[in-house]
């Protein structure tokens, strides 16, 4: 058993552009504490968001409250009546960290791809260095 929560944070929404694609907004976020910026590709027809908005943001290994990996997929897990990490969240997706870089100091750049949806996180090396793994589960809601 394993916490499955490597990262958790709130993000204010600083912009919000969905003129290039029909079902897409990329939003740009800061944390509470200003030591992060957020980037991210989401469907906004079915997680609208607006300028200004607070959304929580969570990145876990896996859906299981206990933190144990499921062998199934999350959609097979959700229609068994079991409840998961997803039941408390408005929008998940299941996606591949594919890149961390050196930023100036110590700072990390983070990307990740949800079916091509991309997120980006730039901070602190000390809160995104969790994030150093292949697959991960991102979690939003409005708060």
């Amino acid at each position: 058993m394993a916490d499955a929560q490597v990262f958790e944070e709130t993000f204010t929404l600083t912009e919000v552009n969905n003129e290039r694609y029909d079902r897409v907004s990329r939003i740009f976020g800061t944390s509470a504490d200003n030591s992060l910026t957020m980037t991210l590709d989401i469907n906004h027809e079915l997680f609208p968001c607006h300028t200004g908005e607070q959304i929580q943001m969570v990145l876990a290994t896996t859906l299981s409250l206990d933190g144990t990996k499921e062998e199934t997929s999350w959609r097979s897990v959700s229609k068994s009546g079991t409840t998961t990490l997803a039941d408390m969240y408005d929008y998940v997706c299941y996606g591949k960290n594919y890149r961390f870089e050196d930023g100036d100091g110590d700072t990390l750049k983070y990307f990740a791809s949800f079916g091509g949806l991309l997120l980006y996180i730039e901070g602190p090396f000390k809160k995104l260095t969790g994030l150093k793994i292949d697959n991960i589960y991102m979690l939003l809601k409005h708060s």
